[in-house]
């Protein structure tokens, strides 16, 4: 039967109490993300029985309906026109209490979910290059080679510009002054951060007193745009509240865009590189621990912070891991946690006697096979607690191989069969049997635990 976005956006409105009680809307690549005024008239039970809705909980103050990859966009759109005025892009005053955790981790969430989709297709463009050179063995002529470049290379070397946008989008300024601060960040007539790194050019030195500042632009960088962004944000709010109204066109953009770019290059962007450099490190070191014990943690432990939804702020540290070394250790480490709750999902399928039950328990699994583990961890694994749990340990079993290997893809973006593309030019064969190692150690481990307790729909 073919889903109805506006019928599963209308339902959810009326089980959180109409628009009035909506405090703001927004959503993630699976999930639809509610703040309410009043929480106390939810039913939770009432919410995952709406046709269509994998799982939902709550936390934090937060309200998270998961809805699958695609179809979430379209119940949102229907949603946020039932509640005009209410989506989280109008909430230009920010939180009005001090921020915990959780909604530090959702703000750093919120601006990389609209990135995310530009660096799968970039992942998946790598694939594809790869597949053409090293699956089917052509010779690419250089000027074809060099179009591929542009498509592969660009959205890394220039993310600086999609995070500051996308930052100062989210904290309620002005995109056009984001793009323009981010690309101020790689201007080329700043020296290129990484020829400055291999020694082929200098970098622009300032002198105050004692102190020696160099300059270099910000190729690839993930910190110091996303702090501009947010800076840049609260100052054009602030301006645009003291600035005269006669003014404001023109005085607004022009501090807004002197006083941060002034600030990146000469305080913020030195230290928040160094701060990235070390993090990255950091992670690195941890990844190449003996006997696999960093991609066990990761492999292990990623989908429980899935289960809160805090999993797309691991989001920067991937993209500068990438973008610092060319290759992508955490790929596969993810994967192997995808892995794993498939193959505890599928145990679940497979114990379950009804063939009725059965059949509307498949679809669950399709999803995690494109690296979308929400239906299967919320639709069959996580309810039971067992299933959830089982699906860590086959992630963990996974990550250890991809640890002790050293396993790392070619590029990013992509996970499970798509993620294949990324292993093409190295590591296919170590890749899959990540994945069946994590499948059939929580596929066994699962059925062994629940053969006494059939899954249920």
């Amino acid at each position: 039967m073919k889903k109805d976005a506006k019928k599963t956006a209308s339902e959810l409105l009326t089980l959180f109490e109409g628009k009035d009680n909506i405090a703001s809307v927004t959503h993630c690549a699976t999930r639809l993300r509610i703040e309410l005024k009043d929480d106390r008239v939810i039913d939770d039970k009432a919410v995952t029985q709406v046709d269509d809705v994998v799982g939902y909980f709550a936390k934090s103050g937060q309200h998270q309906v998961i809805l699958g990859t695609g179809y979430v966009n379209k119940v949102y759109e229907e949603f946020a026109q039932m509640c005009a005025g209410k989506t989280e892009e109008n909430q230009v005053d920010g939180p009005k209490e001090p921020l915990n955790f959780q909604q530090v981790t959702k703000m750093i969430s919120d601006i990389f979910i609209p990135i995310i989709p530009v660096l799968l297709a970039t992942g998946i463009l790598m694939g594809l290059r790869g597949l053409l050179i090293n699956g089917f063995g052509l010779q690419i002529p250089e000027n074809i080679d060099q179009i591929f470049s542009v498509l592969t290379d660009t959205a890394y070397t220039f993310i600086p510009v999609l995070v500051c946008w996308s930052a100062v989008k989210k904290f309620g300024g002005s995109p056009i002054i984001g793009i323009v601060l981010g690309l101020m960040l790689v201007s080329p007539i700043l020296p290129n951060k990484w020829d400055v790194v291999n020694g082929l050019v200098d970098p622009i030195q300032f002198g105050l007193g004692s102190l020696d500042l160099t300059i270099t632009g910000y190729q690839s960088s993930v910190l110091p745009p996303l702090f501009l962004g947010f800076f840049a944000a609260r100052l054009e709010v602030k301006l645009h509240q003291v600035i005269p109204v006669i003014l404001d066109l023109l005085i607004v953009p022009f501090l807004t865009l002197l006083t941060s770019l002034l600030l990146g290059l000469f305080i913020v962007g030195p230290l928040l590189s160094l701060v990235e450099s070390g993090l990255t490190n950091f992670v690195l070191a941890a990844l190449q621990l003996p006997y696999g014990i960093g991609g066990i943690v990761y492999g292990g432990g990623i989908q429980l912070l899935c289960a809160v939804g805090m999993h797309h702020t691991i989001t920067p540290i991937i993209v500068s891991l990438y973008t610092q070394t060319g290759v992508d250790y955490i790929n596969p480490l993810g994967s192997a946690a995808i892995a794993g709750q498939l193959g505890a999902g599928l145990a679940m399928v497979m114990l379950q006697k009804n063939r009725v039950q059965r059949g509307k328990m498949i679809p669950a699994l399709i999803p995690a096979l494109f690296g979308i583990s929400e239906p299967v961890m919320y639709g069959l694994n996580f309810p039971k607690i067992k299933p959830f749990l089982m699906g860590c340990v086959g992630g963990a079993a996974g990550g250890a191989f991809a640890g002790v290997i050293q396993l790392a893809a070619k590029g990013t973006g992509a996970s499970m069969l798509p993620g294949m593309l990324l292993y093409l030019d190295g590591g296919l064969f170590p890749y899959l049997m990540v994945l069946a190692i994590s499948v059939g150690v929580a596929y066994v481990g699962t059925y062994l635990l629940m053969r006494k307790e059939p899954a249920e729909a």
